[in-house]
């Protein structure tokens, strides 16, 4: 079994003391105070360039100074770690030179990386970035530049020493801790398997293999009602427009929120699982490049979104990639109307409601996902065994 290497994130929940929470979010206070002078400072030479028509530039370089001046003549920033404040600017920057790399290969508005925008105190999660220098690990403990100390929880096993980490919040206040670090991973062994791969609605993965079909899950359609709930009491809560939102919006609010998180969780736990399962048991896969955005303007976009299929399809690439086993995509155009055996095609679109494929020119029946599964088998240059 071959070895391969790179780079994985590992995540963990953290447990805040009250001092430690406070210490983080003055801690984000300060560094998102960077990212907005950062801002500031860029649309500043964007409207000195274009009245002068000289190039000023607004890099990395020109922000550490910047950051280098506010902290001499301000306390309060220099009460507070460089090293986060130094990866804001990092973070900026790639954001900035990304934004303006789409803007001279003229893409479109939709496809364009917008400029680097304020984040508003209300709005924006905190997110704090430590290179090695910033962070240490100490008996099982997580200790951050300026004497923050969290407590990790260890679910999993830490498999090398972190490059670096990055602490944040999520929307429903729970905070985390992601370490990047070097790993070894090695191959799967090889079966001499092959599978297709067919998403659809009424089952959301139909292969070749019965054992490896993938049912309906149906996690949003449990959490509907809960979720109905909530809502009703935000729209009852909603603050008029000019105010500011009550303690009791802000609960309902929060309280949707970790509906739709728990949903979310599921669905990609489900995905995960099975996608390690399918992974595991088959040499190569030939899977649909399904886009299933179109569904939502059909009357099926409540079950499509709820079938999850986008994360479930970026889940097995994810995990057939990563352990090395071969992935196709196959175009989608016409694989419910070929036929997997002969190669005959019919002439006209199959109805949803009509579940059974048969081929007018070698007679061949069986179900249309199974058909279909068969065909990204047949496109992929796999032999359907």
């Amino acid at each position: 079994m071959t070895q391969g290497a790179g780079h994985a994130r590992y995540t963990y929940r953290v447990r805040l003391s009250s001092a430690a929470r406070r210490a983080l979010e003055a801690e984000w206070d300060r560094c998102r105070w960077v990212w907005n002078e950062c801002v500031a400072k860029s649309k500043a030479v964007h409207v000195r360039c274009r009245a002068t028509g000289e190039k000023e530039t607004c890099g990395p370089a020109q922000l550490d100074r910047m950051l280098t001046e506010a902290r001499a003549r301000t306390p309060w920033l220099r009460e507070g770690s460089s090293v986060p404040q130094q990866q804001v600017i990092r973070d900026f920057g790639k954001s900035r030179a990304k934004a303006l790399k789409d803007i001279k290969a003229r893409l479109p508005m939709r496809q364009r990386a917008g400029m680097p925008r304020w984040k508003k105190k209300r709005e924006a999660s905190p997110s704090l970035n430590y290179t090695r220098r910033g962070f240490r690990l100490k008996d099982g403990r997580l200790h951050l530049a300026g004497g923050i100390v969290l407590s990790v929880v260890w679910s999993r096993e830490l498999p090398g020493s972190p490059s670096s980490v990055r602490v944040y919040r999520d929307s429903l206040g729970h905070w985390y801790v992601s370490f990047a670090t070097a790993v070894v991973r090695g191959e799967m062994p090889a079966t001499g398997a092959v599978i297709g791969i067919d998403w659809g609605v009424g089952e959301t993965a139909t292969t070749t293999s019965d054992a490896h079909d993938l049912r309906h899950s149906q996690h949003g359609r449990t959490a509907a009602q809960r979720l109905a709930k909530y809502q009703r009491m935000m729209a009852r809560r909603k603050p008029k427009r000019g105010q500011s939102a009550s303690a009791g919006y802000r609960e309902a609010k929060r309280r949707t929120a970790k509906v739709h998180k728990k949903t979310a969780r599921q669905r990609q736990d489900t995905a995960r699982k099975w996608a390690k399962r399918v992974v595991r048991d088959h040499d190569a896969l030939a899977v649909e490049d399904f886009r299933p955005k179109f569904l939502a303007k059909t009357t099926m976009a409540r079950k499509a979104a709820d079938a999850a299929i986008a994360t479930t399809k970026a889940a097995l690439v994810e995990m057939g990639r990563k352990h090395r086993r071969t992935v196709h995509l196959v175009h989608p155009a016409h694989t419910t109307m070929d036929c997997a055996d002969c190669g005959a095609r019919t002439k006209h679109a199959l109805p949803l409601s009509e579940r059974t494929y048969t081929c007018a020119a070698c007679g061949v029946s069986r179900p249309r996902d199974k058909n279909s599964a068969r065909v990204m088998l047949v496109r992929a240059g796999l032999c359907p065994g």
